[in-house]
């Protein structure tokens, strides 16, 4: 089992955000979240991503219960982090270095690979995501859609083996949209569990084997 909540409780300043999920995701899983603004679907995103953590309930993965005190422990959430990537809704907020090229950088950094190994990660990413000639731009300077594909290049270059992705169309053209669902499909393809939260319906019949549909009581219905 990649992923289990069991009875997953969490509130904002003793707001409910989500009530009671529980749930799993196989390895190779593709599972969207689907249901209306403020139901929860973000929250869930962010606690799959070790950002919050439950109240009540367990979260799992490969195993491991997912803790604050867990993630303090530098050489497990360093790990964890490689296993797990989060493209957010504005990939403007998770943008910060100076030029993509660091930016793409930064996470085979840390995890400490040689310097040429972080080169043909970063190239890889480049060439694939269709960003290679914004490789010496501020990421501040770029259009939406060229910061989502930054976005996706950075969660790229670490080789995650779970991509969760919150609204992965929002701000997109077209072209671009075209082009994220192609991407995701390719994911998919090469056995990688997929989880992103969308209200694109023709989104989750394109990809997902799984759906959680989210209530405005922010609880959580499967449907295989």
């Amino acid at each position: 089992m990649m992923i289990e909540l069991q009875d997953v409780c969490f509130a904002y300043d003793g707001v409910p955000a989500l009530r009671h999920v529980t749930a799993t995701v196989e390895k190779g899983e593709t599972v969207a979240l689907l249901g209306p603004n403020g139901a929860g679907k973000s929250t869930l995103l962010r606690l799959l991503n070790g950002l919050v953590f439950p109240e009540i309930g367990c979260y799992r993965f490969e195993g491991e219960e997912i803790t604050a005190r867990r993630l303090r422990e530098h050489r497990y959430a360093k790990w964890f982090h490689q296993r797990v990537g989060f493209v957010w809704q504005n990939p403007a907020a998770q943008l910060f270095c100076a030029s993509v090229r660091e930016e793409l950088a930064f996470g085979p950094e840390q995890m400490g690979l040689p310097a040429d190994e972080v080169r043909r990660h970063v190239d890889d990413a480049l060439a694939l995501c269709g960003i290679a000639h914004l490789a010496e731009r501020a990421p501040y300077t770029l259009s939406g859609g060229e910061q989502k594909r930054t976005a996706i290049a950075a969660i790229l270059t670490m080789n995650p083996a779970v991509w969760t992705l919150d609204e992965p169309l929002a701000s997109l053209d077209e072209a671009g949209a075209a082009w994220l669902t192609d991407f995701l499909r390719a994911l998919k393809r090469a056995g990688k569990t997929v989880i992103f939260s969308t209200h694109d319906t023709a989104l989750a019949d394109a990809l997902a084997g799984v759906r959680w549909q989210f209530t405005p009581a922010r609880e959580v219905r499967v449907e295989r």
